[in-house]
């Protein structure tokens, strides 16, 4: 109840501030399981998703943003709250699992999960090779993925600023892409594939230059 009521107070916030133009929201299916896989240029990314898509579209978040602190810390917790963070903890591999269980347990379900797969903030603004957990998401839950590209976000937030800064930012949410478990039993190469295509269907809605190599900056 309470995160409904936080987002039914935010979006009038957030179209006002963010100002966001977007297009292809009926590629969303508004219900059962769907995978909404965006390309990463600020640390609003992950909020600007929720509050333009057609349903609620919830993505990880670190453990220590929702736990007690001063007035930021109530600020942030609320805000997360409201736009259906999942809390889990951060770092090393057994981290990185942990998370992508509590999403499929969450497109299980029939919810909706939100994920950047090239993991880290571009810095450059380039769009980065995609991580495989997005692939291994979509083949485990049988879920639609649907690419979404951000444009402006970077402006709103730079890596570095504290906080965002009214401005526009533009969403395009793709076709939605379909996975299926490879017949040959070969998952590496499965997921691998899987996600460049998702990542070349990103790049295909952003415009951006796309790098070859992964982002390894640890910029969140």
């Amino acid at each position: 109840m309470l995160a409904e009521t936080l987002r039914t107070l935010l979006r009038p916030v957030s179209q006002v501030v963010f100002r966001p133009e977007v297009h292809g929201s009926d590629n969303v299916p508004r219900t059962g399981p769907v995978i909404v896989a965006a390309n990463h240029l600020s640390f609003v990314d992950s909020f600007i998703v929720p509050l333009t898509a057609p349903r609620r579209v919830s993505f990880i978040a670190k453990q220590e943003y929702f736990d007690h602190g001063g007035a930021k810390q109530w600020v942030t917790r609320n805000f997360l709250t409201g736009i259906d963070a999942i809390p889990v903890s951060r770092g090393g591999f057994r981290a990185a699992q942990e998370s992508l269980e509590v999403a499929l347990k969450l497109l299980k379900d029939g919810g909706a999960f939100g994920i950047h797969p090239e993991g880290s903030r571009s810095r450059d603004g380039r769009l980065y090779r995609g991580r495989t957990g997005v692939a291994w998401l979509a083949i485990a839950s049988g879920a639609p993925v649907i690419p979404v590209a951000l444009i402006g976000t970077e402006k709103i937030q730079p890596v570095g600023a504290s906080f965002p800064k009214p401005g526009k930012v533009i969403v395009h949410f793709g076709k939605p892409l379909v996975f299926t478990p490879p017949a040959d039993g070969k998952q590496g190469p499965a997921r691998r594939k899987a996600t460049d295509e998702i990542m070349a269907a990103i790049a295909a809605l952003s415009g951006q230059e796309v790098a070859n190599e992964f982002n390894e900056l640890s910029a969140g």
